[in-house]
């Protein structure tokens, strides 16, 4: 296979913002974070675009939707994608996430789909969120790099007696309505079997979750999908797509790229006016994330580190955290609202503060990785795989809401699916029938954002 040589990156910008600059970048440098740290040398790609070209499918974006479009579009249909990456491979949500995939895509609960669509299709929802799962299953077991999953489940902490009250009725729900077996647990049972967690007053075990590494899952599917003969280019931003006579004609740098369908996977990094369909219709929110340095068998003790299972707690402005496989500490929470504001020490101070409210005898342990990244947020609070236009063979999948590390595997199988022209069973749920709603106050979001922080926040610390 033909690799070109891509020249150095561009330095990481960490004030990047998709809602005031123009486009995340031209061949940057990936954040600093402890995946990207502990990953490896990337597999190879095919370089930048350079000159024009030709293309059965265009897939805009390299991140974990767009890599696993690729490769059920080979592996399933015969069909050779040419990936578009504005940065290097995977640079946006895919390196940058808390490596926790759960049975779940976007952010509302059961009871909330029922309260929307009715008993009859949450559950086909939760059919097709479980087959997601097993879909994401499936592509672990056959990465060819080891991402290093840590199974079990997802342990859901209540941090307060009456989250554990709601958390526990929503168990219920979930095991009368959907036949799951999620198990309601004491705070003595949490501390025992699972973790010391000190603001832990109960919990939530749902039997599916597993963590990953979420760089080297992203390497696996580059990988998987350049041997199934898709093309991979890093540093070609696409700065303008353009329907022509059947086709679609995607103008980057170095070149246009003239595809007979494109499918876009940017997630919260899709540039402004890409396409008219995708306009204000996702909200990118800051995500901050710390790791540890590795904890001494006495940390480990009085910290009761009983489990690598994925972790999240019951506030709205969450924290999720988990003991990595060499035992240190990962845990992540939202922070700034503008990238102007990403770099000051408070939104740093928030996840040490909470670290230290979970774990009193780490507090002052060294902190060996910090960054950020933008989590693409629908305005319904659920994602679409949607074909906008039935006239044109453009496809798009956005809106996971921090839950998109496994769903995405299935995200990308639907497009490749949507693409090739076959139907799937539940084809008519409303995330593949509707598209991404609007915002009719898009322009005002981040101060209704900044006035909601500060209401999450009283609300979640109120006893």
């Amino acid at each position: 296979m033909n690799v070109q040589v891509t020249a150095p990156a561009v330095a990481y910008d960490p004030h990047y913002d998709p809602l005031v600059s123009e486009g995340p970048g031209h061949n940057r440098d990936y954040a600093p974070t402890y995946w990207i740290a502990t990953a490896g040398e990337p597999p190879e790609t095919d370089g930048p675009i350079v000159g024009d070209t030709d293309a059965d499918v265009a897939i805009i974006g390299s991140g974990y939707t767009g890599l696993a479009c690729a490769i059920f579009l080979a592996r399933e249909y015969g069909i050779k994608a040419t990936i578009l990456e504005a940065n290097r491979v995977a640079w946006g949500c895919s390196t940058r996430n808390g490596g926790q995939a759960q049975n779940a895509a976007g952010r509302l609960t059961h009871s909330q789909w029922i309260a929307r669509w009715g008993v009859d299709v949450a559950r086909r929802m939760h059919a097709e969120i479980e087959d997601g799962f097993a879909t994401f299953e499936e592509l672990v077991r056959q990465s060819p790099i080891d991402c290093k999953p840590q199974s079990g489940g997802h342990l859901y902490i209540a941090h307060r007696q009456r989250r554990l009250e709601k958390i526990a009725a929503e168990s219920k729900v979930l095991n009368d309505v959907f036949g799951t077996t999620t198990r309601v647990l004491s705070r003595e049972e949490v501390r025992r079997d699972f973790v010391a967690d000190a603001e832990a007053v109960g919990a939530i075990h749902e039997p599916l979750g597993i963590g990953v590494h979420p760089a080297k899952l992203a390497f696996g599917y580059l990988k998987m999908a350049r041997d199934l003969g898709a093309r991979v280019h890093p540093a070609s931003p696409v700065l303008h797509i353009e329907p022509r006579g059947g086709a679609f004609l995607l103008k980057t740098p170095g070149g246009t790229v003239k595809a007979r369908a494109v499918a876009i996977a940017t997630g919260a990094y899709t540039s402004l006016g890409l396409t008219p369909a995708l306009h204000g219709r996702c909200m990118p929110i800051l995500s901050n994330s710390i790791v540890t340095r590795p904890l001494t068998a006495a940390e480990l003790e009085a910290t009761g580190f009983r489990t690598k299972q994925v972790i999240t707690d019951t506030r709205t402005l969450r924290f999720y955290y988990r003991l990595l496989p060499d035992n240190r500490v990962q845990i992540g929470s939202r922070s700034a609202i503008t990238g102007a504001d990403a770099t000051h020490p408070k939104h740093l101070q928030l996840l040490i503060e909470g670290l230290n409210r979970k774990f009193p005898t780490l507090r002052g342990i060294e902190i060996d990785y910090s960054w950020w990244g933008w989590v693409d947020v629908s305005h319904d609070m659920m994602p679409r795989i949607f074909r906008p236009d039935p006239k044109q063979a453009l496809v798009y999948a956005l809106g996971y809401g921090g839950n998109g590390v496994s769903y995405s595997a299935q995200a990308g199988r639907r497009m490749a699916q949507m693409i090739a022209g076959k139907t799937f069973s539940g084809y008519d749920l409303p995330i593949f029938t509707s598209p991404l709603p609007g915002h009719p106050f898009a322009p005002f979001r981040r101060l209704g954002q900044r006035m909601l922080y500060g209401w999450y926040h009283l609300r979640d610390e109120a006893a």
